[in-house]
């Protein structure tokens, strides 16, 4: 896709933008008088805008603005910090203000853009856009036709959506499911069948939400076949529940109702959904987060851009803003479930973990048929190292399905990790080759059942066999690759571990247990001096909770071997 015409501004530029609106007056000018607090706000709005903390931002530049009413920097980077934490409308009167003083960025413009659709003043839209305010070619283009729709002039509407496929051929595919859309809301659901099946009028770009928009057309045009063989083409035998529940009306045979886009405002908000998703890119990119929000401003109840808001907040590190999000979700929403698990895992990254567990437990309780709810529980329980608690989760969520089958291999192996952790090898060893025997070629769980099995110094031929096979799957793995170190190790072949845990640290030199393993190959070969440096780095990077660092201590201290026959350790 095009980059828009102007760049949005991320927090790598604000000290740029802050130098088109300088402190210092110009020779001639009056000397500013700035209000007390000032500084400490300006100073707070750039530690702010660096650390992502939108609502800060916002309310620092705000302070600003009132010494600098004109600063063209200020006004910028006070509208992201609203637009960005969900308050629109000061984002519109800043972007209003920006434009009045003839400084409008490519934000203040889009922004302008959103507040005329969510106002439904659609005729402003068009003629802002002939008069060259720009926000981008996708943008623009389907403001355009959609502007068209929202004064009920379908057939100029269509023109519009024509243009845009005919002129530029990246925007065609996202046009073409515009087209369907405004086809849609207008009742035409032949027409927006037609263009969405993607072979008479060209490729379409469908999201997972452009399939259900598909299958809920097709129910109304009494296509039910169809649309359950697009769910099963695209989703499976066992899709999320909100497509479940779709299926289960078109089974009965029911018409489905087209809620997708229900207005142009509702279109428009589509635009900047699709365009939020489409400019994911690097962590500091506040595009995505903008273009999110502006959909929500126009369509509070869409589904999929709260669950993308929620997720970009979490991205940024700003959790409680994902919680304000993920709380907009409707309760009989059929994504309602999505958001009630992403505010658990917001609150979980925020560090607040017992509350998030809490959360998941309550939810758990609430939904007990759920597979998602148990196995999500268990994999927090599991990252907490409650390794027994996480195992009853997992057996909960495994019991509530009714035939195992390959896609569950995961469950089946972090319930392994969990049985292998709490001392359950009896258990685990089973449940790790079970799932080997649905994903036979898996390194991750080629590597941990080989591991256990090196460590337990049972089966190591069978055991180094997994680990080679996994290495060959992902050869730049630091663990796995220390894996295959340490087997050699254990079945005394030192000489052939010593460039294998080499290469590990080289991929991962900051672990402490590699670092360790490595000072023991070492140590293990005559090359004491190097030993005893990697065991440094391995107390260094410490702790960790499967590294004894005492026993790491001694080893420095009193040499290897004395050490471990100390602690009692056989190797």
């Amino acid at each position: 896709m095009s980059s828009p015409c102007r760049r949005l501004v991320t927090h790598a530029a604000v000290a740029a933008l802050l130098a088109l609106g300088p402190l210092a007056p110009a020779a001639g000018q009056a000397q500013t008088e700035f209000e007390p607090g000032f500084s400490a706000a300006f100073l707070s709005g750039r530690v702010a805008a660096g650390a992502n903390d939108f609502a800060q931002m916002a309310q620092s530049y705000d302070i600003a603005l009132h010494s600098d009413p004109e600063n063209p920097g200020f006004l910028e980077l006070a509208m992201q910090g609203h637009v960005m934490s969900g308050n629109f409308d000061r984002a519109a009167e800043l972007a209003a203000r920006s434009m009045a003083h003839g400084a409008a960025s490519q934000v203040a413009a889009v922004i302008l853009q959103a507040d005329e659709f969510r106002r439904g003043a659609y005729e402003a839209a068009s003629a802002a856009i002939s008069d060259g305010r720009r926000t981008g070619p996708l943008s623009d283009a389907m403001a355009v036709a959609w502007a068209q729709v929202g004064q009920g002039r379908m057939s100029d509407a269509l023109e519009a959506f024509d243009s845009a496929i005919d002129e530029r051929a990246e925007l065609a595919p996202f046009a073409l499911f515009h087209k369907a859309m405004a086809l849609a809301v207008a009742g035409d659901m032949e027409q927006a069948a037609e263009i969405l099946r993607g072979e008479d009028h060209g490729p379409v770009n469908l999201s997972r939400r452009g399939v259900l928009a598909q299958m809920t057309i097709l129910s109304q045009l009494g296509l039910f076949d169809e649309a359950i063989a697009l769910s099963v083409a695209i989703f499976g035998n066992a899709p999320d529940e909100d497509v479940a529940e779709l299926v289960a009306e078109l089974e009965a045979g029911r018409a489905v109702p087209f809620t997708t886009v229900r207005s142009a405002r509702d279109g428009m908000a589509e635009a900047y959904f699709t365009l939020a998703g489409a400019l994911i890119g690097e962590r500091g990119d506040w595009q995505p987060i903008i273009y999110a929000q502006l959909a929500l401003a126009l369509n509070p109840e869409h589904g999929d851009a709260i669950l993308l808001t929620g997720q970009l907040m979490e991205r940024a590190e700003q959790f409680a803003l994902a919680d304000q999000v993920y709380a907009m979700m409707p309760a009989d929403h059929p994504q309602a479930l999505a958001a009630e698990l992403g505010r658990a895992n917001a609150l979980f990254q925020s560090g607040a973990t017992e509350d998030a567990i809490a959360r998941l437990e309550a939810l758990a309780r609430e939904r007990s048929e759920s597979v998602l709810v148990a196995s999500t529980l268990g994999d927090m329980l599991r990252r907490e190292e409650r390794f027994a608690e996480a195992v009853e989760a997992y057996d909960r969520a495994i019991a509530l399905i009714d035939e195992i089958e390959e896609r569950h291999w995961v469950l089946l192996y972090t319930r392994a990790i969990a049985l292998e952790r709490v001392g359950n090898w009896d258990r685990a060893e089973p449940e790790f080759r079970r799932v080997l025997e649905f994903v036979p070629d898996e390194p991750q769980v080629l590597n941990y059942l080989g591991y256990s099995l090196i460590e337990k110094r049972t089966n190591l031929d069978e055991a180094l066999d997994m680990i080679e096979r996994a290495v060959e799957g992902e050869p730049d793995s630091g663990y796995i690759t220390d894996s295959l170190g340490w087997a050699y190790y254990r079945l005394g072949r030192f000489d052939e571990a010593v460039p294998v845990m080499e290469r590990a640290v080289e991929l991962l030199p900051r672990d402490p247990i590699l670092n360790d393993h490595l000072g023991d190959v070492y140590y293990a070969v005559g090359r004491e001096r190097e030993a005893r440096f990697q065991w440094r780095r391995a107390l260094s990077f410490g702790p960790h909770p499967d590294l004894d660092m005492d026993l790491v201590r001694r080893k420095l201290e009193i040499g290897k071997d004395a050490a471990l026959e100390e602690f009692g350790v056989t190797q």
